[in-house]
């Protein structure tokens, strides 16, 4: 079984996925003096910093998905099913905790212990180094369920626990005592949240109240009462203001002053979901807030009467993408609009390119009385069912033609003002139950093309927003829905295909038919690639038809999917055609072979796939998946071969990008380990191979004197004299001390000479006995561990004098040969000859059995600098001919 499951095709990264519903967990870094906001995206967190909402790391993927996030100094904690995980560096698992029966839901770091709670009644305290569990606390889920956890400012050892009965537990889980039980205030508790003032906490609960507690003399100070139901997440200012904020499952904030105990401000569709987590930075007016909505919000205060003002903020799609298509040329911006009703770019390149055009609204004038008396909702578009871009005049009005689902009217939107337009493209005398089933706008940006469901076809000048024309007589270019519509490069033929099994080819400019085409069954949609003028439709059946509109003939069929194709997208050369279907399968076709020559399963049915115009990327988008996945194509970065694959080929899952587990990412098996490619040591014995070993440590050997001459010191280091204890006066008026009498060098030399230490090194012997065994490759293997200073040494104790002998010089001479007739450390081979014959040439030539050798080996190097001659001389002519050559 292959290891990846697309040989062309590999995983790069998700876009668009910022936050989920588990609260997030906020941390300072104290040597970056900065605050990091952590949240869930599923099986993995993101870290992002609050100053920029730039993302910092994303961390691996677990097996399951996050319930909870907690963080401390040094490490991020997050529970996944019975598990918890110890990050560090944002990134990397170091710490498993095992002991849970049921799922954890609630994570409390303490000092140097970790307090968890699980939805079967089980609280328990860990060692966070050792992960030993210090103490472990059984409550009835029937009459004390643990809802929420916290620890008082100041309460060594203590923990209060919130229960969805209501009641409140004051514990000690040093002792494992229970200290005070609070009746609570018949509801159940949601949150526990400490204020700046000691013993003073606030309380959420399900009823929508909150209750600001003294837990030391059991007595509440005040409380207040949220109309949006349950409080999800209490959050308290300590920079001044005594301000409470409160979040609601509306996606609502209620900030509440504490000193005149009223509402002082709110702040309106903060989310579009329940607000997960809100909090206060330490000593900034400064609010973090996440939801389920896909969205990280910063808020500042700093408006007259505590109202707060969106700062920063980062969003994706609250529901699924539905529809994805890259936006210019450059392949860096990648249009996509989601369930949520929303048209959002994201880039490829950094975050802070994204942007977010909005919602369509019904009317422009409707949305100037939204605050006379319309709903929020009732001004809302539905959803983006299909839509197309150009960048050619996209500076000079709106570039973006979107179809709505359920509504006949079309919309225009400019990608530059980051808005919706201001013309809604509506055929006239259309029945009104139609809808606008597919779009195009043509090559030169001046024209949308529009198909409805009852059948026509419509033209709009986008830059007056004025109907130009339909095709087709009686106003009618299919009897049934149109699927798809196209114009070529040339602005010559227009293309429509709908439910009625035709293909059709119109004259552009005088809207009259030319051709049609027959197919097998009712296409579902159709892609067309103007370079190469090669138009693609899915059928109903699972088929795939590819048509010349040149010849107006079908040039390709493809079968193969077992489920509705829901997108296709063909690569910049038009020699790809990738579709996406619901049996969950990615397949990628050739079109000059006729055949099917990739294909990947996924765990998730993607809905939607779009190539960029560089061929770098590819970019899907999946069912229940709030993200876009970007895939790297392989064949930029080196050669692939595709192949056919046979009918019977059964596809093999590719995690999808950023979801990897865990223990695949980080451990190897040894199976794997024994597949992996190991580089030779020597390619060829014809080649020359280098010793890679840095230039320092060879490149200098012959000039060591000069480099010793240059570091000697300029005067010996003498060592200070011992002072007296008693430090002696000169007698006088002034007192003055009597400076110590000079010490006298010592003359006698402390050099020993080279025969008091006649031992042979580790070097010298490997050598006596290599040139018995004739092997070399010990006495090479200590001389590439030492220094140059080392290998000098070494190289001079050679002698008869140094404690060597001559029978070592021989020995070291036969080494080098060795070295040059194999082809290995060419530079260290060269480097070592040089500075043994600087050393000892005089005795070498008088020895004839050496001399003798030494013309043997001069030989060897004359032949092999002869080869690499020959071959610097073919290269060097060739690379002057092809610099000069007019090809």
């Amino acid at each position: 079984m292959p290891r990846s499951g697309s040989s062309l095709f590999s995983g790069f990264r998700v876009l668009g996925l910022y936050s989920n519903h588990v609260p997030h967990a906020l941390r300072y870094h104290l040597k970056h003096r900065e605050f990091y906001v952590v949240t869930s995206v599923g099986r993995s967190f993101h870290t992002f910093n609050v100053s920029r909402l730039g993302i910092v790391s994303v961390s691996n993927s677990l097996a399951d998905d996050i319930t909870c996030l907690a963080a401390d100094r040094m490490l991020v904690f997050a529970a996944s099913g019975k598990i918890i995980y110890a990050f560090a560096r944002n990134k990397e698992v170091v710490m498993r905790y095992h002991g849970h029966k049921q799922e954890v839901r609630l994570l409390l770091p303490l000092g140097d212990q970790l307090i968890s709670a699980d939805s079967g009644g089980d609280v328990v305290v860990w060692s966070i180094k050792g992960g030993d569990i210090y103490l472990r606390l059984n409550f009835d889920p029937g009459t004390f369920d643990v809802s929420a956890m916290m620890h008082p400012s100041t309460y060594l050892n203590k923990v209060l626990l919130g229960s969805s009965q209501g009641a409140l537990q004051l514990w000690n889980i040093k002792t494992s005592n229970l200290l005070f039980t609070f009746p609570g205030w018949s509801a159940g508790v949601t949150v526990l949240q400490q204020s700046p003032a000691v013993d003073v906490v606030g309380v959420g609960t399900v009823t929508g109240r909150i209750i600001i507690h003294n837990i030391r003399i059991d007595e509440t100070l005040m409380s207040f009462t949220q109309d949006w139901g349950p409080i999800s997440t209490l959050a308290f200012r300590t920079d001044g203001p005594p301000i409470v904020a409160s979040g609601s499952p509306q996606g609502h904030i209620a900030f509440w002053d504490l000193e005149s105990r009223q509402l002082v401000a709110q702040q309106r569709h903060a989310h579009r979901t329940a607000v997960a987590a809100a909090t206060f930075l330490h000593g900034e007016p400064l609010l973090v807030t996440n939801g389920a909505d896909n969205a990280i919000k910063v808020w500042i205060f700093e408006q007259e009467g505590g109202g707060a003002r969106l700062l920063r903020c980062r969003q994706g799609h609250s529901g699924p993408p539905t529809t994805i298509h890259h936006h210019g040329n450059d392949g860096k911006n990648i249009l996509s609009a989601g369930q949520d009703g929303t048209l959002q770019s994201f880039s490829t390149v950094h975050e802070r390119f994204n942007k977010n055009l909005g919602h369509g609204s019904v009317s422009k004038k409707k949305e100037k009385k939204k605050k006379k008396g319309l709903s929020y909702e009732e001004l809302r578009l539905p959803a983006i069912t299909a839509l197309a871009s150009g960048i050619t005049r996209q500076s000079d009005w709106d570039g973006i033609v979107a179809c709505h689902r359920g509504r006949l009217t079309a919309t225009t939107w400019s990608y530059q003002r980051c808005t919706m337009g201001a013309h809604y493209l509506k055929p006239p005398f259309a029945r009104t139950d139609a809808v606008a089933t597919a779009v195009d706008i043509t090559s030169c940006g001046n024209f949308a093309v529009i198909g409805s469901s009852c059948g026509r076809v419509d033209i709009y000048n986008l830059q007056s927003g004025l109907h130009r024309g339909c095709y087709g007589d009686g106003e009618k270019a299919h009897s049934g829905v149109v699927r798809g519509v196209a114009t070529d490069s040339l602005n010559q033929l227009t293309l429509s295909c709908g439910s009625d099994w035709l293909l059709k080819f119109w004259r552009f400019k005088t809207r009259k038919q030319e051709e049609m085409l027959k197919l097998g069954a009712a296409p579902a949609l159709m892609r067309l690639h103007r370079d190469s003028g090669m138009l693609a439709m899915a059928l109903d059946d699972f088929t795939l038809a590819v048509v010349d509109i040149e010849t107006r003939r079908i040039v390709r069929k493809f079968a193969g999917h077992h489920g509705n194709i829901t997108d296709m997208t063909f690569s910049p050369d038009g020699r790809w055609l990738v579709t996406t279907a619901m049996d969950c399968t990615i397949r990628t076709w050739d079109l000059p072979s006729g055949s099917l020559v990739d294909c990947f399963l996924v765990a998730m049915a993607a809905v939607g796939v779009s190539m960029s115009p560089t061929g770098d990327f590819l970019a899907t988008a999946h069912v229940d998946s709030l993200g876009i996945y970007l895939w790297n194509n392989r064949s930029l970065c080196g050669p692939v071969g595709l192949r056919p694959l046979p009918a019977d080929y059964h596809p093999v899952e590719e995690m999808l990008p950023g979801v990897t587990e865990e223990d695949t990412a980080q451990e190897v098996t040894s199976e794997e380990t024994d597949d992996a490619y190991q580089s030779a040591e020597q390619l060829g014995v014809e080649l020359v191979t280098l010793s890679l070993m840095p230039e320092s440590r060879w490149k200098s050997l012959l000039h060591l004197d000069a480099i010793k001459k240059r570091n000697k010191p300029v005067a010996p280091p003498a060592a200070p004299p011992t002072a007296p204890f008693f430090l002696p006066t000169v007698p006088g008026l002034m007192p003055q001390f009597q400076l110590p009498p000079t010490i006298k060098q010592e003359t006698e030399s402390k050099v020993l000479p080279w025969g008091s230490l006649a031992q042979r090194s580790e070097f010298g012997s490997a050598l006596e006995s290599a040139l018995e065994s004739g092997s070399f490759d010990r006495p090479l293997r200590l001389l590439k561990d030492f220094g140059p200073a080392g290998v000098s040494v070494e190289l001079t104790c050679l002698t008869a004098g140094g404690g060597g002998a001559n029978n070592l010089l021989l020995a070291f001479i036969l080494m080098i040969d060795r070295m040059l007739a194999t082809g290995r450390d060419f530079d260290l081979a060269h480097a070592y000859l040089a500075l043994f014959l600087k050393l000892h040439l005089r005795m070498l030539s008088q020895d004839a059995v050496a001399m003798e050798a030494l013309l043997r080996l001069s030989s060897t190097l004359e032949s092999g600098w002869a080869d690499l001659q020959a071959s610097f001389n073919q290269s060097l002519c060739l690379l002057s001919y092809t610099k000069s050559a007019l090809l």
